[in-house]
C-alpha cells in the first residue's frame, strides 16, 4: 500500500489551496490536482509505487526501461512528485519546477505502456497536471526557445527531448563561474579570486577548483573554506575530484631531471635538456581551513619499464608486460614534433575518475592516447610496487585502452583513441552504468591526426578486480557500444579540451572546448539543446557578436578549423534533485550576454578618468592608474588607462604585487612571499579603441600597505613598474 502520510500530504496541499483562495484563482489546476491524487490513491491499492522515480525511461539502454509490470507502478511514482513538487514553499521552487517538468516528460513516455484503463486515466490526468505548471510559476512557454531566430551566443536550441537541468561551466582561465538554467539563463554565479580551467559543484553547494599550486573550496558566495597548498616541486594541473569520504584526490605534475630520466633507462637522445614531466596521485585529507593530511599517493615513476639499456634498471621486454609504462614511448615524437606541448611534457594525464564500488582510479594519460586504471585499495606503500591490494597488483595498471602501441602490441591500425579528454566511467543509475565514456578529441602531433572528434561510449573487460586480456594481444575491446561524431566526420572537430556526459534520459552533454559549445545529443545522434559561451576570454559577447579566433588547427579535407576565444575546458549538468542545488539561490537571472561584462565598466570608468570628474590618480606611468572606491559591491578598483595606445601597449600583461598592511589578511599560500601576486591581461574589449585603452581589476577588501604594479612580456621581461604607497 501506498505510504500513508504521503497520500494524506497530497490531500492536505490540496485543502491549502482551498482555504487560500486557489479554487477561484485557478480551479483547473486544484481540481486536476484533486483528481489525479484521487488516482493515484485508487492505483496504489491495485499496484506498488517505486521507490525511486529513474527520472525517464532511456531510449538508449533496455536496462533502463521498467519491465512491463512496473509502468504502472512508475507513472504514480512520477505523479506523486509531480503532486508533492506544486504545493511545496521554499527558496528553490525553480529545482522543482524543473524536476517536475522532467518527471512530466517521462510519465508522457509511459502511454505506450498503459494497458489499464484506470493507468491510462492516470496518465491523462497527469498530463492535465502538467499543463499547468508554467501558469503555476508564471513562466512563459515562449522562453522554452531560444529568443529570437538572429542568435548567435547563449542558448540557441532546446527541443523536446532536452533532459531538464542545470550546466556549470567557466571560460578558459576565467575568473567567474556561471550556473546555468534549461533555459540558458544564470540560476547562479561565483566570481573567484584565482583564474581557473574548471570547477565541480560539491553536494554540499560548494565548489571545488584549483590553481597553480592551491586547491580550494569555495562556499555558494565564493569565499575561500578550504585551501592545501602542495609541495614547491609539484604543480596541480587539469583535474581533481572530491572522493566519498570527503578526501580531495589532486592530479599533480612531478618533473625528473634529465640525469634521472636516464638513469630509469630513457634513451638520453630523446630525453630534454629540461628532464621529464610526469603524472602523480595526490590523496589529502582536509585538515581544517587550510592544509590537509596526504593519506595515499601513485606515481607513474614506480611502474616504468624499458628496453633500450639492459645496465639500467626497469629493464624488460615492454610486450610482455603491459601493467607498467615505457619510459621511451613517445619520448622521440616529443623531441621531434613539440607543435602542442613542450618536449617535456611526457605522459600529460588530463582526466581523473574514481569508482566507488571497484575502488579504482581511472587517469587519462593525453599523449600516450590511452586510458589507464590503477588499484585505489592499495596503501601506498603498495602502491609503488607490483603486489597487494584487491586486484593483488599492487600500482601496476591493471587495464589501459586505446593505444596498443603503448605497450607494443598492435600498430597505427589498432588505435582507438586520440589525445582524448574526460575518461570515466558512467555512474550508477544512468543508461550504460559502469561503461566507460570519453570525448575523442581526434588530434594527436601533426601528421598523426584523425582529423574528427567522437564522444565514445565501450564496455570495458572487467573480471572481479581485474581486466580480462588473451596473453600476447591487446586488451579488448576492439568495438564501441555507442558514438556520437558528425554525419560528415570532418563537420565535427574539437582538437583541445572538451568532455561528454551520460544524463539520466539517456541524453549526452557534449563540450566542443574549442568552439566553447555545449550540447545535448539523444542516442540516435541528435541535437536538442546547444549553448554557446558569450564569454570571450574575460569580455561578454552580445547577441550578433562572434567570438575572436585564437588560432587554427589542419585538416585531412577542406579550410582549417578555428579554436575560438570563448573556449572551455569543461561543462558539468546537474539534475533538478541534485543535493548542491539546495544551497543556493537558483532565482533565474539575466542572460550572460546581456550582463555588463569588466571590460565594459573600465570603458565607461575611462571616459570619466579623461573627463577629470572620477577616482584618485595613484600614478602617472606608461598607464594612468587610478583608484576607483566605487566598485561592485563597494569593491575598490584599479584602472589603468593610456591614450593615445597604441596595439603593442595591449599585447603585454600586468602584473600586480599587493602587500596587506596586515600579513595575517593574506592567502595561506602568498603568506611566506609576503605579497599577494595577482597577473592579468588585456581581452577584446580592453584594447585600443579610439586611441585609448583600459584594464580595470578589483582589490581585496583588506588594508593594503603599498601596491608594486607593471607591465611584462613573456620571454622579454619587464616593461615598465610602479609602485605606489597606500598607508592604509
Amino acid at each position: 500500500m501506498i505510504d500513508f502520510w504521503v497520500c494524506h500530504r497530497n490531500w492536505r496541499a490540496f485543502a491549502w489551496e482551498r482555504r487560500n483562495g486557489c479554487l477561484p484563482r485557478n480551479a483547473t489546476l486544484c481540481a486536476v490536482a484533486a483528481l489525479a491524487a484521487l488516482a493515484v490513491l485508487i492505483a496504489a491499492a491495485w499496484h506498488p509505487p517505486l521507490a525511486h522515480a529513474d527520472g525517464g525511461a532511456s531510449a538508449r539502454s533496455q536496462d533502463a526501461t521498467p519491465a512491463p509490470d512496473q509502468y504502472p507502478a512508475t507513472i504514480q511514482a512520477y505523479t506523486l512528485r509531480i503532486l508533492r513538487a506544486l504545493p511545496d514553499d521554499d527558496a528553490n521552487n525553480w529545482v522543482r519546477y524543473w524536476q517536475a517538468r522532467a518527471d512530466c516528460q517521462a510519465a508522457a513516455a509511459q502511454h505506450a505502456h498503459a494497458a489499464a484503463p484506470l493507468d491510462q486515466a492516470l496518465i491523462a490526468l497527469t498530463a492535465a497536471l502538467c499543463a499547468q505548471l508554467d501558469a503555476r510559476l508564471d513562466v512563459n512557454p515562449a522562453d522554452y526557445s531560444p529568443r529570437g531566430e538572429d542568435r548567435t551566443v547563449g542558448l540557441l536550441l532546446n527541443e523536446p527531448g532536452a533532459a531538464a537541468g542545470y550546466t556549470l561551466f567557466t571560460g578558459f582561465w576565467n575568473h567567474d563561474v556561471f550556473l546555468l538554467d534549461p533555459l540558458g539563463r544564470v540560476a547562479h554565479a561565483w566570481h573567484l579570486d584565482i583564474s581557473l580551467y574548471h570547477a565541480k559543484l560539491l553536494d554540499n553547494g560548494n565548489l571545488l577548483a584549483t590553481g597553480w599550486d592551491v586547491a580550494f573550496e569555495f562556499d555558494p558566495r565564493g569565499n575561500i573554506v578550504w585551501q592545501y597548498k602542495v609541495d614547491g616541486n609539484l604543480a596541480l594541473h587539469h583535474d581533481f575530484l572530491k572522493m566519498p569520504n570527503g578526501n580531495a584526490l589532486l592530479l599533480v605534475r612531478i618533473r625528473k631531471t634529465r640525469e634521472e630520466a636516464i638513469a630509469a633507462g630513457a634513451n638520453p637522445e630523446f630525453v630534454n635538456e629540461n628532464g621529464i614531466d610526469h603524472d602523480y596521485l595526490l590523496e589529502v585529507r582536509p585538515t581544517g581551513a587550510s592544509g590537509g593530511e596526504v593519506v595515499w599517493e601513485w606515481s607513474v615513476w614506480d611502474h616504468l619499464i624499458q628496453d633500450f639499456d639492459p645496465t639500467k634498471p626497469n629493464y624488460g621486454a615492454v610486450a610482455e608486460h603491459p601493467e607498467l609504462i615505457d619510459i621511451n614511448f613517445l619520448l622521440k615524437a616529443l623531441k621531434e614534433r613539440p607543435q602542442h606541448s613542450p618536449p617535456r611534457d611526457w605522459t600529460h594525464a588530463n582526466a581523473i575518475d574514481y569508482n566507488p564500488e571497484l575502488d579504482q582510479i581511472m587517469l587519462s594519460p593525453r599523449h600516450f592516447s590511452e586510458l589507464w586504471i590503477i588499484d585505489h585499495s592499495a596503501d601506498t606503500e603498495e602502491a609503488r610496487g607490483h603486489s597487494g591490494g584487491n586486484s593483488g597488483m599492487g600500482g601496476d595498471l591493471l587495464y589501459r585502452w586505446g593505444n596498443p602501441r603503448a605497450y607494443g602490441q598492435g600498430d597505427g591500425d589498432d588505435q582507438r583513441l586520440f589525445w582524448q579528454h574526460q575518461t570515466h566511467w558512467i555512474p550508477p543509475g544512468l543508461p550504460g552504468a559502469g561503461n566507460i565514456l570519453l570525448f575523442n578529441n581526434g588530434l594527436e602531433f601533426v601528421g598523426d591526426e584523425r582529423f574528427h572528434s567522437s564522444a565514445d561510449e565501450f564496455v570495458p573487460p572487467a573480471d572481479g578486480y581485474r581486466y580480462r586480456r588473451d596473453e600476447g594481444e591487446a586488451y579488448p575491446p576492439d568495438e564501441l557500444a555507442w558514438t556520437y561524431a558528425a554525419q560528415t566526420r570532418a563537420d565535427f572537430y574539437a582538437p583541445l579540451f572538451s568532455g561528454a556526459q551520460r544524463l539520466p534520459n539517456g541524453n549526452t552533454l557534449i563540450v566542443d572546448g574549442t568552439a566553447g559549445t555545449i550540447f545535448q545529443a539523444t542516442a540516435d545522434g541528435k541535437r536538442v539543446w546547444e549553448y554557446v559561451s558569450p564569454i570571450n576570454r574575460r569580455a561578454h559577447l552580445r547577441q550578433g557578436e562572434h567570438a575572436s579566433a585564437r588560432g587554427t588547427f589542419p585538416t585531412a579535407h577542406g579550410d582549417p578549423v578555428t579554436w575560438f576565444a570563448n573556449e572551455m575546458y569543461r561543462a558539468y549538468w546537474h539534475p533538478p534533485d541534485y543535493p548542491g542545488l539546495r544551497a543556493l539561490d537558483l532565482t533565474p537571472g539575466a542572460y550572460i550576454e546581456d550582463l555588463p561584462d569588466i571590460y565594459d565598466r573600465a570603458y565607461a570608468a575611462g571616459a570619466a578618468a579623461l573627463a577629470g570628474d572620477f577616482g584618485e590618480r595613484l600614478a602617472d606611468s606608461n598607464f594612468d592608474i587610478y583608484l576607483d572606491e566605487g566598485g561592485d559591491e563597494g569593491r575598490r578598483r584599479l584602472i589603468y588607462i593610456k591614450q593615445p595606445c597604441a596595439d603593442d601597449d595591449t599585447q603585454a600583461s600586468f602584473f600586480l604585487h599587493i602587500t596587506p598592511a596586515r600579513p595575517r589578511d593574506l592567502p595561506a599560500h602568498m603568506q611566506e612571499r609576503g605579497f599577494d601576486n595577482k597577473r592579468f591581461r588585456f581581452y577584446e574589449r580592453g584594447k585600443a579603441h579610439d586611441g585609448r585603452c583600459a584594464a580595470l581589476f578589483g582589490l581585496p577588501g583588506y588594508p593594503i600597505e603599498r601596491i608594486r604594479t607593471g607591465q611584462f612580456v613573456r620571454g622579454q621581461g619587464e616593461l615598465w613598474q610602479v609602485e605606489i604607497n597606500l598607508n592604509e
